[in-house]
Parts: C-alpha cells; sequence; structure tokens
C-alpha cells in the first residue's frame, strides 16, 4: 500500500502504528522517507511535508486540539479565536508556545491513540469549563442547529456543572452565533423570542412578541440577498410588523445601542399585536 496516499487519507498528520495497521509495510514507509513525501514529526508520528500546521503540532507536542479550536474545525459558529489543547491529567509538562491554552481534564468520551483534534461532546465540555458562559452557549447551539448532537444526548454523559448549565439553555434553533448572542443578552426582558420564525413565506432571525422582527446582517450580508431582504421588511411592514435590522458590528461591538432600541421598541408596545 502507498504510505503517502494512506497519509492522505488519514488527515496528512498519522502514528506510524496506524499506516502498519492499515497495511502499509515498513519498505514503504523507508521509501517514503527517504524520498522526503513524509517527514518524522515526533518518534512513531509522520507527516506529509504540506499538512496542517496545527495537526503537525499538536502531534508533536504529544497533545489534542480542543475546545473553541477544535470546534472552529468542525465548522462550528466560534465568537472567539485562539489555540486551546488538550493533555493527559497525567502527562509529563507540555511545551507549547506562548498563548496556547492547555486544558488537563480528564475527556469525558476516552480519546482514540491517535487523535490530534478532539471529539465534538469533549471540545463542547471543554468550552463551557473554559469560556464564558454566552460564547459557550453560542458554540453548544452551533452545534445543535448543525445537528451534530442533540439534547438527549448530552444528558446521557456524567457532564461537569458549567456544562449541565449550558445544556439546560441551549437550543438547535438559532442559525448564526449572532442570534444566540441576541436572545441571550435579551433574555432578562421576559419577552417571548423565537428564531427563524418563517413570515411571509420567509424566515425572519428573530420574532420578539408577535410582531417585532428582528433581523441580523452577518458581515458579509450585501448584494441581492440584501436587496430581497430589504422588499422582505417593506413587505412585513406593510402587513403590521416592525422591523429593526442590526448589523454584525452593532451586535459584536456596540450592543448597547442595540439594546437601547429594542427595549424602547417594547416600551412602545411594537412587539404586540
Amino acid at each position: 500500500m502507498d504510505a503517502v496516499a494512506e497519509l492522505e487519507r488519514l488527515g496528512g498528520v498519522a502514528r506510524v502504528a496506524a499506516l502498519r495497521e492499515a497495511g502499509v509495510s515498513d519498505h514503504a514507509l523507508r521509501r517514503a522517507r527517504s524520498s522526503g513525501a513524509l517527514v518524522t514529526i515526533r518518534n512513531g508520528w509522520v507527516a506529509l511535508p504540506g499538512a496542517d500546521r496545527q495537526l503537525v503540532g499538536a502531534a508533536a507536542r504529544g497533545v489534542v486540539l480542543t475546545c473553541v479550536t477544535a470546534a472552529e474545525r468542525q465548522g462550528l459558529w466560534v465568537p472567539t479565536k485562539s489555540l486551546h489543547v488538550a493533555a493527559r491529567p497525567n502527562a509529563a509538562r507540555v511545551s507549547v508556545p506562548p498563548g496556547v491554552v492547555v486544558h488537563w481534564s480528564k475527556p469525558i468520551v476516552p480519546r482514540e491513540p491517535g487523535a490530534v483534534v478532539d471529539g465534538l461532546v469533549n471540545a463542547l465540555v471543554t468550552a463551557a469549563r473554559c469560556q464564558p458562559y454566552e460564547t459557550a452557549l453560542v458554540i453548544w447551539e452551533s452545534a445543535m442547529n448543525r445537528r451534530l448532537v442533540d439534547r438527549a444526548r448530552l444528558r446521557g454523559f456524567d457532564l461537569p456543572t458549567a456544562a449541565r448549565e449550558v445544556l439546560e439553555t441551549a437550543r438547535p434553533f438559532a442559525d448564526s452565533g449572532l442570534e444566540t448572542i441576541f436572545i441571550h443578552r435579551l433574555r432578562w426582558m421576559g419577552v417571548r423570542m423565537l428564531p427563524q420564525v418563517w413570515l411571509l413565506d420567509r424566515q425572519v432571525d428573530v420574532l420578539v412578541g408577535e410582531r417585532l422582527v428582528i433581523q441580523i446582517d452577518g458581515a458579509t450580508h450585501t448584494g441581492p440577498q440584501r436587496t430581497r431582504d430589504i422588499a422582505h421588511d417593506a413587505q412585513l411592514m406593510l402587513r403590521g410588523y416592525h422591523v429593526l435590522r442590526f448589523s454584525y458590528e452593532q451586535i459584536m461591538e456596540r450592543w448597547a445601542e442595540v439594546q437601547a432600541v429594542v427595549m424602547e421598541a417594547v416600551a412602545q408596545g411594537r412587539h404586540l399585536a
């Protein structure tokens, strides 16, 4: 079996033992090494020369990518960008570059010997322990919305307190982290807020009460999509709905202004039929 092809199938970084188990011979491994088609990154580990740098770094240091890093690699909505790794609780000191966060806690789900990226459940639990509640909630709801996990499955684990608290609130309906943030930050108002409600054959981001529609534009919300959304806003307003539209920058950087506008709209009864 071709060593390079098998290593590509395994993601570009793997244990030598895994390649041998897949049928790669010692002769094929030596030939690939001598030609430079693969490189040794640690005793018992090899990688393709152009392999993912995060994977190579994790394998070289005997750690796995976890928390927000693993979540982002699975395509989840992650508000913060930083490098987090997990080490075995009984491991010796781990040498990592400055700024890298190391987690030493025991995983909820056992990790395979050749894993360099943590499983989703472990990443979610680690995020709940490590990140602010709102950030963890965004990540958990993103995973639920993508149907990667569900509440019943997560309840089956012996979750730490922080993870149980996030699970009690998390729902699968928010289509983006901005919707999760919006609803979470205004939950104290005690007004019903529903994400992704169908109105006039299209989904709106959040419906507050019966009549107040919140539309949240992402960072790349331009062109034909924006034109269609503006036209839909007009039709909603003609039918008695009140539409407030906010940008990514407003939600993430100027929240006080957003909250003040929504509070005033509710105070004026714009959310009532």
